[in-house]
């Protein structure tokens, strides 16, 4: 698969994810747990197939995941989590994005720290830092929503 097609589909994806969590959605886990996994399915599968990567690379790789997933779990406070229907939902709030906004600045100067300090600029797979992002934000979220008491929503099937 292309690196065109592969950016296509993470950014539909995120703009996905983030729709649904501005408008409001019920909490369950798959929402929590799939966006995450298959981001960083795709970042580790990019940097699998990267070229000439080196110890340099994956000391700035695994310093950038560490970073987003600090970030994300900043995000995951400013995520209003309140009760519908009996079950947990969670809506994005301004502050959420303003935490988006400056977790962009704050990513960004890394990137360019980390290629200034010897990273090939192959070896920084924008899919893992968004994956490590949402998974910092959904440990968060799930504790959260874990210590409500109140139950996840149950999982749902799209029907076709």
């Amino acid at each position: 698969m292309s690196g065109v097609v592969i950016g296509a589909l993470v950014a539909v994806g995120v703009v996905a994810v983030v729709v649904k969590r501005l408008r409001g959605e019920p909490m369950n886990l798959r929402d929590l747990v799939a966006p995450p996994v298959i981001f960083v399915g795709i970042g580790v599968w990019s940097l699998w197939h990267a070229e000439r990567l080196t110890g340099v690379d994956l000391f700035w790789v695994i310093a950038g995941a560490l970073l987003g997933a600090a970030l994300g779990a900043v995000r995951g406070t400013t995520v209003r989590i309140f009760v519908r229907d009996e079950v947990l939902w969670q809506r994005y709030t301004g502050w959420t994005f303003l935490v988006i906004l400056g977790t962009l600045v704050v990513m960004a100067g890394f990137g360019f720290l980390s290629v200034a300090m010897g990273m090939h600029e192959g070896a920084r797979p924008v899919q893992l830092s968004i994956g490590v992002g949402f998974l910092g934000e959904s440990l968060v979220l799930a504790l959260r929503g874990r210590a409500t008491g109140v139950p996840f929503a149950p999982e749902t099937r799209p029907r076709f």
